[in-house]
């Protein structure tokens, strides 16, 4: 038992000692573990597994809510709140679960790695492959969130601390500072690819599996690719070559467009297109325990949820580019609108529906609004009006596109008070009224609810064979390979959008189109903020909401990434340096 309480301590030092699983529940002594390895196996495992539950919600929490494909109705006082607002703070309560569950997955399969040594057997060498998994998918996940873009001068900026076993010295323990972001990513690859070597048993995708392993590499190279006015070849090639493996290996198939577009209501055991997932199953919730899914805030289904942020309205145009997709009459154009359930008034209530640029007192524009006028259609002539500050102006619509309701203002664009500022034509659809929260409609999203048709269940997506398809397309169009690239990213658009693939890529549109299929295909799985800023990108959020919608922040903006949790650097025996407060 020596043995494994010092790796205990060890491990315990690198996050907050009050919260700390000191070993799973189902552990046995070294010795029992030496000497029957495959009984006791499972439970430590197992116990590994169970801390991606409390772990993949902030995970998806800090990945999404920074990004922009969603919007909530007002502030909150949560400390998810940060994530969307971008004010950043060492003592946000959600990040230090992040990086603790983190790192108790990092004992915990550093620990069975040091007790149990390969060649014992298949069977026993495939589930040291599933630690290897687990803790280089730590490693990688904690370095995007805390460490800079590798594009970003990798050999000098800190990635997170590698605290992987006993330090020769207990009794003077002082664990190193964080390693450099090119280290903390050596790890993980070195740490994937024993996976990949060592794991023989594919037990589908709530387990890890040579397969998981292989995609994961195809995104952590991606990561490591640079961007695309100064990509790394090299590297793009190798994320081409982890792509090829999964999906040579046939294991997975792309749902066909009408089963994708069920996609969130599949079991995972299921699903043939989901590679790695967080299982999470009903019994572990009760009740209104369902209003603190990551689905909870992004719907109310059934009672359960309370449904405060939405699709943002820059998402939506995405999926309108090929078509208006309009939900009242059934009409999905892009199969992934299927996700989005606008939430609309019992009663029928035709409304002309679109966005305007909002003011401060001073004429100065501070934000975006919905608009939802009434609307009177005759024939080829419809008429709206609306009232501010007690004003109500009547505007005659000209069509742009009757067919699909969509139809052009010249609006007056007016301060708080009505006084008039410049007259501006804006575009928008005629459709029924949608119920506000606040003064926004409510877009909901259910990609990450209804798993078995159970309210907010959903076990968060870690990589599904629609991703493996866009990194292979992204990295081969950085090494030029436009027709490769082309290939992979229709696959994915055409189940989507039946017929309305690329006829090629090149230069000029391989970015914009294929940064249009990511941010589509991955939404709400927590991909979004970091593929922009690891193509050295800004996140522009003009769209409606209570961020700073006029703000870009850059991909060099210090709040980029997430500061190490103050606790985590108070516990720390050594040097945890912290992230920059300010550029």
């Amino acid at each position: 038992m020596k043995k494994i309480y010092l790796i205990i301590v060890a491990a315990a030092c690198v996050f907050t000692a009050c919260d700390i699983d000191r070993f799973p529940s189902t552990s046995q002594t070294a010795e029992a573990i030496t000497e029957n390895p495959d009984a006791t196996f499972n439970g430590l495992l197992n116990g590994a597994y169970s801390q991606l539950k409390g772990w993949s919600d902030v995970m998806h929490r800090c990945g999404e809510y920074a990004g922009d494909n969603m919007m909530i109705r007002g502030s909150s006082s949560d400390a998810f709140y940060q994530f969307i607002s971008y004010s950043r703070t060492p003592g946000n309560g959600r990040l230090q679960t992040f990086w603790d569950n983190s790192y108790k997955v990092i004992a915990q399969t550093s620990n069975i790695m040091a007790l149990v040594p390969e060649g014992k057997g298949d069977a026993i060498d495939s589930k040291l492959g599933e630690c290897y998994f687990l803790r280089g998918m730590m490693y990688f996940y904690l370095c995007r969130a805390y460490g800079r873009p590798y594009y970003q001068s990798p050999a000098t900026n800190l990635g997170v601390p590698i605290v992987n076993g006993t330090p020769d010295d207990m009794f003077n323990l002082a664990l190193p500072d964080r390693a450099t972001v090119k280290a903390t990513y050596e790890q993980a690859v070195n740490d994937l690819k024993k996976a990949a070597d060592l794991i023989s048993a594919n037990q589908g995708p709530s387990r890890a599996s040579k397969e998981a392993a292989w995609a994961l590499l195809s995104r952590v190279y991606l990561y490591m690719s640079g961007t695309w006015d100064s990509p790394n070849a090299e590297y793009a090639q190798k994320a081409v070559e982890y792509a090829d493996k999964v999906i040579d290996s046939e294991t997975y198939e792309l749902l066909e467009r009408t089963r994708f577009m069920k996609y969130n209501t599949i079991l995972p055991e299921e699903n043939v297109e989901s590679i790695f997932v967080v299982k999470r199953v009903a019994s572990e919730f009760s009740g209104y325990d369902h209003y603190y899914g990551i689905g909870g805030m992004y719907a109310n289904i059934g009672g359960m949820g309370w449904g405060e942020m939405y699709a943002s309205a820059k998402y939506i145009a995405l999926l309108d580019e090929t078509g208006r997709n309009d939900w009242y009459k059934g009409k999905i154009v892009d199969a992934r609108a299927a996700f989005i359930e606008p939430t609309y008034k019992s009663a029928e209530q035709p409304v002309f529906r679109f966005i305007k640029n909002v003011y401060n007192t001073d004429g100065v524009q501070t934000n975006f609004n919905y608009v939802q006028a009434d609307v009177v259609v005759n024939g080829s002539t419809a008429t709206c009006k609306e009232t501010v500050s007690g004003v109500t102006t009547d505007y005659t619509l000209t069509p742009v596109d009757v067919e699909q309701g969509i139809w052009s203002i010249d609006y007056k664009d007016v301060k708080p008070d009505g006084t008039f500022i410049k007259d501006v034509t804006y575009t928008g659809y005629i459709d029924q009224y949608i119920n506000l929260n606040r003064v926004y409609p409510q877009f909901y999203i259910v990609k990450c609810s209804r798993e078995g048709e159970d309210s907010h269940l959903h076990s968060p997506v870690i990589s599904r064979l629609a991703e493996v398809y866009l990194n292979k397309a992204e990295a081969a169009a950085k090494t030029g390979d436009y027709a490769t690239a082309v290939a992979a990213l229709n696959l994915v658009r055409e189940r989507s959008l039946p017929g309305e693939g690329y006829a090629s890529l090149d230069a000029a549109n391989a970015e914009q189109r294929i940064e249009k299929e990511r941010t589509l295909e991955l939404a709400f799985q927590a991909e979004r903020s970091y593929d922009v800023y690891r193509n050295g990108r800004a996140l522009t959020r003009q769209y409606p909401g209570p961020h700073a919608a006029m703000e870009d922040i850059l991909p060099t903006d210090y709040r980029v990434v997430y500061y190490i949790p103050q606790n985590a650097i108070n516990s720390y025996p050594g040097t945890l340096t912290q992230n920059p407060t300010s550029n």
